[in-house]
Formats: C-alpha cells, sequence, structure tokens
C-alpha cells in the first residue's frame, strides 16, 4: 500500500491494534518508522520490535498491556503535524503533554526525538505526534 502520510498510517495501525486488542501489529520498515518505534520502546509504550531481515519491506511491532483487562500502555496517539498544515516549535515553546506524563515526537535537524530530549539539546522542530 502506497500512501503519502506514512506516520499518519502507522499511527492508524497501532491505534487498530490496541483496539482488537493485538499483541503485534505490522508496519513499512523505512528508517522514519524505525526511528518511531525505537522511541516508543524507550519511552515504554512498546514492548518492542523486529526488523524484517529478507524482505525488508514491514517489521513487526509488540504492543505492551498491562492488567487482568489488559489495558494498553498507549491510551492516545494524537496527530499535530499534518501534511496539509505542518506545526513548528522553537526550543522555547515545546509543549509539555498531560504535564510529562506522555510525549511529544518531534522531527528536528537531529532526526527524530521526544519532547524530553529536545529541550535538554535544546533544538525545536516539527511536532509530528503526541503519545499518552
Amino acid at each position: 500500500m502506497n500512501t503519502n502520510d506514512s506516520i499518519g498510517d502507522i499511527l492508524t495501525r497501532i491505534r487498530n491494534a490496541i483496539m482488537v486488542k493485538s499483541y503485534k501489529v505490522l508496519i513499512p520498515q523505512t528508517a522514519l518508522t524505525i526511528s518511531i518505534a525505537q522511541i516508543l520502546k524507550n519511552e515504554g509504550f512498546i514492548e518492542g520490535f523486529s526488523l524484517s531481515v529478507d524482505d525488508k519491506k514491514e517489521f513487526l511491532i509488540y504492543l505492551k498491556y498491562k492488567g487482568i483487562k489488559q489495558k494498553s500502555y498507549i491510551t492516545c496517539l494524537k496527530r499535530v503535524s499534518k501534511p496539509g498544515l505542518r506545526v513548528y516549535v522553537n526550543k522555547n515553546n515545546i509543549p509539555r503533554v498531560l504535564g510529562g506524563m506522555g510525549i511529544a515526537i518531534l522531527s528536528t535537524s537531529y532526526g527524530l526525538l521526544n519532547d524530553k530530549m529536545a529541550r535538554f539539546k535544546k533544538i525545536g522542530g516539527e511536532i509530528l505526534f503526541f503519545v499518552y
């Protein structure tokens, strides 16, 4: 499937997998999607991911659930910057998501960073999405 908005596509795939309580979701493998998966894993929102070795087209993300009711660690994925309306912030205006309980993923000159790391490095960029 060819899509113009690859970030929106992965967020929708993850949302749909969470709705049916799936433990894994197949994502198109690009440098951007791998970076997003790495940040989600480092922040504890997903269990992990495994890259495809043979065809290099898609990889698996393993979702994380807690408790007997299997509540997902990801309660919301909210797209901020869209292809039709980009949202940029400077280093002083990086938003805090739920008072620091969630994270904002930014595309910066240093690659993809979460909001805490962007504040630490004192750089702004394009806010791609929020996770909490």
